[in-house]
């Protein structure tokens, strides 16, 4: 497991709601540099689907847990 993802289970349900939301903003600040022409770096696109994609994995996975 990776230190990034070892980071977001440390955190809890709201912690990682924030965490979302700053990672979305980055995303689309992200994709208007893209659309400009001024992202050099294009895999930080696909760097930021994937942290969305685990935070929600593991907001799924903590609210799993809650309704046992």
């Amino acid at each position: 497991m990776n230190k990034e993802l070892q980071e977001l289970r440390k955190k809890n349900i709201d912690q990682l709601n924030a965490e979302l939301v700053a990672t979305r903003q980055e995303q689309f600040n992200l994709r208007i540099k893209h659309k400009t022409g001024q992202l050099n770096e294009t895999n930080q696109l696909t760097i930021a689907r994937k942290k969305i994609a685990k935070i929600k994995t593991l907001m799924n996975e903590l609210k799993s847990q809650d309704s046992k």
